[in-house]
């Protein structure tokens, strides 16, 4: 089996799951989110687009309900033992599958959590979930129990953090002798993407991204390309990923001479993202954190220009975005602990001077301050 993980690992994982099942009075759990059972068995696949379900039970027995597509893969990437398929056809309403499924594992009347907060599930899967089950027992939404369990990594996980920030080291390295007038954007996005695939890593959980001139002040990517400029601004966001683990990283590079603009909201990122970095340890919160962004972006008048999030967890996941919770936002009370891996990022968009200023990357919480990643240091980048 293609697993990344040793036995030890996972049958920890399942050891905290279970722990937390009891706590929440849980018989079993269903889970849709594709995160949820990488973590906990290795199961690699995309096709979380179709319909299937992980079944994971107090008594610590797994099994999985997908389609035939993916009986090799679920085979060859994971630990699971029971594998049923549901077949495609016309008509086909795979929750009827599931519950006949959860009928045979006797779990009929009992309290079963379900993951509903993922992309894994779709509103009308989400809907005929409920429809089918309706009857058959206590649904409680459990969305948030494997997130949380999943946000503090292990010694194994933290491994590869290092790797997927290494690879995003490599992508910026490759991308900065590109950066100068003339250039097509598509060279620099070649060049970054190549770095990581050379580097042994895989594809992001969502684009990276890219714009210069008007379209450095986006922060989601977009299709189309152009040329820099003499005097440009070019926005990047971009991931290292090993082995599905995330590290990211945030820049707005500039061509020729950075305007007054430029530096004065350089000079304010770098002081809310080190502001952040202060914050970033054990005994704060997520929203500390945040609060620690906006006062500096309120000390340098730029609230109006700056977002109401900034940053987030990072880990192992899949499309269609590489963000992991908890998140960086006002009155979250989530505690930030050791062996966390979060993003922190900077991103102002002054839309009436048109001038954009972004800076982001990786940090590892510990017992004390946060450990930056990122090999790379904040200076602004002039190409």
């Amino acid at each position: 089996m293609a697993l990344h993980f040793d036995a030890p690992e996972f049958e920890d994982r399942k050891k905290r799951l279970l722990a937390r099942m009891q706590e929440a009075k849980l018989d079993a759990m269903l889970l849709f989110a594709q995160e949820s059972m990488y973590w906990l068995t290795g199961y690699d696949t995309f096709g979380f687009c179709f319909f299937q379900c992980m079944i994971v039970e107090a008594s610590g027995d797994v099994s999985l309900l997908t389609r035939s597509a993916d009986l090799r893969q679920a085979r060859h990437t994971s630990n699971v033992e029971t594998i049923v398929i549901w077949e495609d056809r016309a008509n086909a309403n795979p929750a009827r599958e599931l519950k006949e499924l959860l009928d045979d594992r006797d779990l009929l009347g009992k309290r079963i959590g379900i993951e509903y907060d993922t992309q894994g599930l779709t509103a009308l899967n989400g809907r005929r979930v409920d429809e089918a089950l309706s009857t058959f027992g206590d649904l409680v939404d459990a969305s948030t129990l494997i997130p949380l369990l999943r946000a503090v990594k292990s010694p194994a996980e933290i491994d590869y953090a290092r790797k997927a920030a290494e690879l995003a080291d490599n992508a910026l390295d490759a991308a900065l002798p590109l950066i100068k007038a003339g250039t097509d954007e598509s060279r620099i996005l070649a060049a970054m993407q190549g770095a990581i695939f050379e580097g042994g890593g895989d594809y992001a959980g969502n684009e990276f991204i890219i714009g210069s001139g008007e379209d450095a002040l986006l922060c989601r990517y977009k299709s189309g390309r152009r040329k820099l400029e003499k005097n440009d601004q070019l926005t990047l966001e971009w991931a290292g990923v090993y082995r599905r683990y995330h590290a990211a990283m945030m820049r707005t590079v500039l061509t020729g001479k950075p305007s007054d603009r430029h530096v004065e909201l350089y000079e304010a990122a770098r002081a809310a993202l080190l502001a952040c970095e202060t914050a970033m340890r054990p005994g704060n919160t997520f929203g500390d954190v945040f609060d620690a962004h906006a006062k500096a972006m309120a000390d340098a008048d730029l609230t109006r220009h700056r977002l109401n999030a900034c940053g987030y967890s990072l880990g192992a996941h899949f499309t269609p975005c590489w963000m992991d919770k908890p998140m960086f936002y006002a009155g979250n009370t989530a505690p930030v602990e050791p062996n966390m891996t979060l993003f922190a990022h900077m991103i102002i968009a002054d839309s009436e001077s048109g001038t954009a200023m972004t800076l982001g990357q990786t940090y590892l919480t510990t017992d004390g301050a946060p450990q930056c990643l990122s090999r790379h240091k904040l200076d602004l980048i002039v190409g």
